[in-house]
């Protein structure tokens, strides 16, 4: 049997920037910033459900503070705090 390399191109991750003007800004609240959610009870599901990383780990807290330079990922795309 012979064998077949294969080469798959991963596409980049799309980045998006962020503004707050306070000193933090929940992840809750970011996401419905960031157009992800519209309400805080789907912020707290989709949370809740695993699908949002922050330094690369799922995370789970709604509460978590986010600060400026910190990232969240949702869907493929990375969310920077500025």
């Amino acid at each position: 049997m012979k064998k077949i390399k294969v080469k798959a191109k991963v596409a980049e991750k799309e980045k998006v920037q962020l503004k707050i003007d306070t000193d933090f800004i929940r992840l809750d609240a970011a996401l419905k910033l960031a157009n992800i959610a519209v309400t805080g009870g789907q912020a707290k599901m989709i949370i809740g459900d695993g699908q949002i990383k922050t330094d690369g780990e799922v995370c789970t807290m709604r509460g978590k503070k986010l600060r400026s330079g910190d990232s969240f990922e949702f869907d493929r795309k990375i969310y920077e705090i500025i």
